[in-house]
């Protein structure tokens, strides 16, 4: 709700220059990705200990006390620092992931986080869409009070419908095992490389995506526009995640990672050579037919490699990876359309997307190591 419109609410906090609002942009976006990337792994380890539950309601509850602040802050600064705070309790998504994986067979797990991974792009569908009338028609600080509310209704489904179950590992087998536990996370660095470097190019865009639909559209009902231009990509997400999600249960995540990527990195050329916000329209929710493929990839190669009793850490350092590439990507994606233009901003992205699918694609190595651990 509060994305489509955060470098408006950045110019009202009273930064008016183009340059100095994409850099706040990207500091701001990037802001929770330095904190969660340090906390990730710790939430991780403290799930496989005292189970899933417990550490959603600590994201939910965190996020919306967080996300009601920002809506009352009066300095871009000040919100600067709640989202340093926000990064903190995030992990919502990463452990809900966890959650489902735990419960999966292998032969479903693609069908099983797709369908999960289009409940979080529904979210992202009707998010900005909501967040961008209600901005329009009530102001920015109503929609950060409104998104904090709803975090805290997620947080009381959670509270009431969620099993607690029980920890996968117990704390003296956790001490057995020592050091062996990081040993085995060895096979999974690809993984946690690849799910950086594709949130580096994702996230890339993200911090000036308003600025540059403002560039294109000078008609009314901006906010809306720039709400939509968000959300298409979740729309098609909606087709792409399930449908995607099943065809790597059959010929394989790595096939359908390195497919997306591609197909992922081609549609930005249209979006960076278009003076029409039509066009850009099109190439957005091309992109997110593709996307649909790339993280529920991650997340299935990830539960196929982590052993059961360390699988929610496993998560947590994916988790960790992908707020890394949120980290460096809108700083990255900001600071080159301050210094040069914003079109280099999507040459960039797609060149990192490329270079992605081309390091899973020489990387044989881990189709064999899944394949072993399958055998075994």
């Amino acid at each position: 709700m509060i994305i489509p419109f955060l470098p408006l609410y950045i110019e009202e906090l009273g930064v008016h220059q183009l340059k100095d609002i994409n850099l706040w942009s990207g500091w701001i976006f990037a802001a929770q990705s330095v904190t969660a990337v340090i906390f990730q792994p710790l939430w991780g380890a403290m799930a496989d200990k005292y189970g899933r539950k417990v550490m959603l309601l600590r994201a939910g509850i965190g996020m919306a006390v967080m996300t009601l602040l920002m809506g009352f802050v009066s300095a871009p600064w000040q919100l600067l620092a709640l989202r340093l705070v926000n990064g903190i309790f995030s992990g919502f998504i990463s452990m809900s992931i966890s959650l489902q994986a735990s419960i999966t067979p292998d032969e479903h797990a693609g069908k099983a986080l797709g369908t999960l991974q289009t409940g979080q792009m529904a979210g992202s569908l009707i998010g900005p869409l909501i967040g961008g009338i209600l901005a329009e028609a009530f102001g920015f600080r109503t929609v950060f009070v409104l998104t904090g509310m709803i975090l805290l209704m997620a947080s009381v489904v959670v509270m009431i419908f969620v099993d607690r179950g029980a920890p996968v590992q117990s704390k003296e087998k956790e001490r057995s095992r020592g050091a062996g536990d990081w040993r085995t996370l060895t096979p999974l660095i690809p993984i946690f490389i690849a799910t950086s470097v594709t949130q580096i190019g994702m996230m890339s865009i993200q911090p000036i995506l308003s600025i540059y639909t403002k560039s294109l559209y000078h008609g009314v009902h901006l906010e809306f526009i720039a709400g939509l231009v968000v959300s298409i990509t979740g729309v098609a997400n909606l087709i792409g995640s399930p449908l995607l999600g099943r065809y790597g249960d059959r010929i394989g995540q790595r096939q359908i990672l390195i497919f997306s990527l591609v197909m992922s990195g081609l549609t930005f050329i249209p979006q960076a050579l278009t003076h029409n916000i039509t066009v850009l329209l099109i190439g957005r929710f091309l992109l997110g037919l593709f996307v649909g493929g790339m993280l529920p990839s991650l997340n299935v190669l990830v539960k196929k490699l982590a052993p059961r009793e360390i699988q929610a850490r496993a998560f947590g350092f994916n988790s960790s990876a992908q707020f890394l590439g949120n980290l460096i990507g809108p700083l990255l994606g900001s600071t080159v359309s301050a210094v040069y233009d914003i079109h280099y901003v999507f040459y960039i992205t797609m060149s990192i997307l490329f270079a992605n699918a081309l390091m899973l694609l020489f990387n044989r190595k881990l189709e064999q190591t899944i394949a072993n651990k399958a055998r075994s």
